[in-house]
């Protein structure tokens, strides 16, 4: 059976042309349809030869029965852009790290040759990685109200604290006086929740965690809840406005509003190689078990 392939990314630096050109040379060698994200493809076709007339595709509607793998080019940021995408399909993403430090991209630039023939081979392994879900009346992300990493609150004016009242399951848990506060999927455990003192997640272990930003009591501490709890948030800002983020994603609120949260019936299918798992990553993008004395 043929392999079809779909290619994501953003705006590459042009130190990874090279890589780019090295990856749809192979992918056309070995016969290996390829869709091309259409901005990705505007952005690259007077950088890239391309071996034939690049497909593109613009959204995951023309990927669901054409596609069996997608491949991000770029950092995790550049991964989690195609959630809104690949959401309401099965798709898997694969990422290649052209980018800076990633957990989600496991594939480095230099290993071209192999990706290509665990893609041609269809050698790679795939996990379901939880979703968390925003409903709040209003909402300025439209339709794309899920999150692979996190959603964030956080203050806009430097001057003062925002209060944040947390209910789980309309059971009321706590009051956090904060510069702002993270619920985090397992996925987003080792990215911004990990910086403000909150702990790893397995990817399977079905849970989220709550991660205040600078709570002004230091008692206040993160704590993890199972992902089957319906969180609520309510706000409480002396401000005129503050900041929310799921993902990249960013906007700002100038109402004191409700927000619900919960684990999505969706999931992202993210595809790996056999040999590149979570306790290894651990390892080689926190440098575990290096002994770093000179």
């Amino acid at each position: 059976m043929a392999t079809t392939i779909a290619i994501f990314g953003r705006h590459p630096k042009p130190e990874s042309y090279p890589y780019i050109q090295e990856l749809f040379n192979l992918l056309f060698k070995q016969n290996i349809t390829v869709f091309v994200y259409e901005k990705l493809y505007l952005n690259l076709k007077d950088y890239i030869t391309f071996p034939t007339q690049a497909i593109t595709f613009k959204s995951g509607e023309s990927l669901e029965q054409n596609c069996e793998l997608m491949i991000s080019l770029g950092g995790d940021g550049t991964l989690l852009n195609t959630l809104p995408i690949l959401q309401h399909t099965r798709v898997p993403v694969l990422g290649i790290n052209i980018g800076r430090l990633g957990f989600l991209t496991s594939v480095g630039k230099e290993d071209m040759p192999l990706l290509v023939d665990v893609i041609k081979n269809r050698n790679y392994a795939v996990e379901q990685r939880t979703l968390l879900q925003m409903d709040v009346e209003n909402n300025p992300f439209g339709v794309e109200n899920v999150a692979l990493n996190d959603f964030t609150i956080y203050r806009k004016d430097s001057a003062s604290m925002i209060i944040v009242h947390v209910y789980l399951d309309e059971q009321f848990l706590n009051s956090y006086w904060a510069d702002g506060l993270i619920i985090a999927t397992p996925t987003g455990s080792t990215g911004y929740s990990l910086s403000c003192g909150g702990p790893i997640i397995f990817p399977s272990s079905k849970n989220f965690v709550i991660t205040p930003i600078a709570p002004h009591n230091l008692n206040v501490r993160p704590i993890i809840i199972s992902d089957d709890s319906k969180i609520t948030i309510e706000i409480e800002n002396r401000a005129s406005s503050y900041l929310i983020s799921m993902d990249s994603r960013v906007a700002e609120m100038r109402k004191q509003v409700r927000f619900l949260f919960s684990k999505s019936p969706n999931v992202l299918n993210l595809a790996r190689l056999h040999h590149v798992d979570f306790l290894s990553t651990l390892r080689s993008k926190l440098s575990w078990g290096l002994d770093t004395r000179n």
